[in-house]
């Protein structure tokens, strides 16, 4: 029988390094299971001192479910309040340490003062004076916006009053908590009552979403893929036969968008519910057709899911120098993610204020830095590295090897007679892929990016970060399941073709706990992102510019100081004139 653990004795535990999870009434040690874990380790390290309980059901099934059990150190006995993890900058104590943490100071403007660490701050990021033996602490000691044990509200004006304008930081910073004020009026509150309520309403949906079926695969509707797909790539071969090459790449492109989908199914084990047997299938054709690490996406994508927009832990918005869709992003954010700091340095100080203008054009090029990216995951072995998983490695090594050989070799340098007519038939081919980065960003790109602290319900962050795209029933095809994020962040495992059924629930129950829930058509879409995308820029502007004024006055201040200095030889001719 299973003890009763203390809030207290569970703090002591996370200050001695375990990786203690919440599953149901369950206390879960999952340290010996992070090293194993397919979706990688950060999705773990996010989840600790978390009730985690809908996120785990959510991606994994009753098999796995049942499993957890093994991992019990204790159960707890009373409603569970979420502590800050380590990574994200959580606080703990050893059960002989008295001083006190977050949780136990009350959250009036005292504390938040000294708490609420301002991003662009020199001693943000300053050197963690912990131990380091937290799982997942990072090196770097992290401020969260939102303390432990605080709450935000409308009531609580300091998380998201303006302030007086005295450093260009804060410019973006008042930017951001006008973002946080409007997301605390238009959602439910925070508090836990009401958090739970939102939860168990989220469980009933599932166990409906469940009981009709909706997570049973129709593999008819992938034998249309398959010859769509098929079709596709069959003409782009014929017309490179017939050198058609404009043709030719631009057909590849359009398969390699295609199969993009199936891989994202594949990933989320939504396709035979097998997890081998769908690993497989991802890995052939991300890697053996497309080049790419189902594996790097996997463990990019699960984070992505479990803090979907938050600046400083969601890669899937960490796009510097190129794009940032959330003002705190102008102040050199260290990304847990990818351990390093993200610099808002002078290229991104060019960019940021055009990203506007360049959304599309560098979306044209996503592609290669996806190629980038699955080599380095790959080849320094970030994926696990034990367990049943762990092939996986050599598995995609296989594939990116087969990818260069038949693509670069065999396709561009045996059948295109020229060196421009190579580069051109890569570029074209990469370009039109564009498509798919553009669906995959519609859905988060414009939406919020607050920090709304850890009482926030799964059900309501995915709701608050993600955006439908409406579109006919004939036309599912060409977003491959992509324009349901809302629904598929609900239920990552719901195979793609069954999100449609999905939407009617989906709609009722936002409506009953009192959540939006934003579509919009496609075009629509695409001017919100843009829209977003161009007031960031303007406030990077208004911030740069008013860093510039502000240098500038400092500047002809310190110069009129230095003139009404007397020089020496006024000096020693006023010294005379007294002797």
């Amino acid at each position: 029988m299973s003890k009763i653990l203390t809030r207290r004795q569970i703090e002591d535990r996370i200050a001695r390094g375990q990786s203690i999870v919440i599953f149901e009434n369950l206390v879960l040690n999952l340290d010996k299971w992070v090293q194993f874990h397919p979706g990688g380790d950060k999705a773990i390290y996010h989840m600790i001192g978390r009730d985690a309980t809908d996120e785990m059901r959510a991606y994994h099934d009753d098999e796995t479910t049942a499993t957890f059990k093994l991992w019990r150190v204790g159960k707890i006995d009373y409603k569970w309040e979420n502590m800050v993890p380590p990574i994200q900058g959580g606080t703990y104590r050893l059960l002989d340490q008295d001083s006190p943490s977050y949780e136990d100071t009350e959250a009036d403007e005292s504390v938040l003062s000294t708490t609420w660490k301002k991003v662009d701050k020199s001693d943000e990021y300053t050197k963690s004076l912990s131990t380091g033996k937290m799982a997942g602490e990072t090196e770097y000691k992290l401020y969260p916006k939102i303390p432990q044990g605080v709450i935000p509200s409308l009531d609580l004006k300091e998380a998201y009053e303006k302030k007086v304008v005295v450093d260009p930081a804060v410019v973006s910073e008042n930017f951001d908590n006008e973002r946080v004020q409007n997301d605390l009026e238009s959602f439910p509150a925070l508090d836990v009552e009401t958090q739970n309520y939102i939860a168990e309403e989220y469980r009933k949906l599932h166990e409906e979403i469940t009981d009709m079926g909706l997570y049973q695969c129709k593999y008819s509707r992938y034998l249309k893929e398959f010859l769509r797909i098929s079709t596709l790539f069959g003409f782009a071969f014929y017309l490179l036969s017939k050198k058609w090459y404009v043709a030719s790449a631009l057909s590849l492109g359009f398969g390699w968008q295609q199969l993009v989908f199936i891989a994202h199914d594949a990933g989320h084990i939504s396709i035979t519910h097998n997890y081998q047997i769908d690993n497989i299938i991802g890995m052939l054709i991300a890697s053996f057709v497309g080049g790419l690490s189902l594996g790097w996406w996997k463990r990019n994508h699960n984070v992505h899911h479990l803090v979907t927009n938050d600046p400083v832990h969601d890669p899937d918005i960490q796009h510097l120098p190129f794009f940032a869709v959330s003002t705190r992003l102008f102040h050199n954010v260290y990304s847990t993610y990818y351990e390093k700091f993200l610099w808002f340095d002078g290229f991104a100080k060019k960019l940021i204020p055009i990203q506007h203008y360049m959304y599309y054009p560098i979306l044209c090029f996503g592609r290669f830095n996806l190629y980038r990216l699955s080599w380095v995951h790959v080849l320094l072995g970030q994926g696990p590295r034990k367990g049943k998983a762990a092939w996986f490695r050599y598995f995609e090594l296989c594939g990116l090897i087969f990818f260069n050989y038949w693509f670069f070799y065999l396709v561009c340098y045996r059948q295109l007679p020229t060196i421009s007519e190579r580069v051109k038939y890569i570029l074209i081919s990469h370009v039109a892929t564009m498509i798919v980065h553009v669906q995959i960003t519609l859905s988060h790109f414009a939406m919020s990016t607050s920090d709304l602290g850890v009482t926030e319900s799964f059900p309501m962050r995915q709701l608050r970060t993600s955006m439908d795209v409406d579109c006919p029933r004939w036309l599912d095809f060409f977003h491959g399941g992509l324009q349901f994020q809302v629904i598929h962040h609900l239920f990552p495992r719901l195979p793609r073709h069954n999100l449609r059924d999905a939407q009617p629930l989906t709609i009722k129950f936002c409506e009953k706990v009192g959540i939006k829930y934003s579509i919009y058509g496609f075009s629509a879409g695409n001017e919100i992102v843009i829209s977003h995308l161009q007031q960031l820029a303007q406030q990077a502007h208004t911030m740069l510019e008013c860093a510039k004024t502000m240098n500038k006055e400092a500047t002809a201040t310190k110069n009129s100081i230095e003139k009404s200095k007397p020089t020496l030889a006024e000096n020693v001719s006023s010294i005379r004139k007294q002797e």
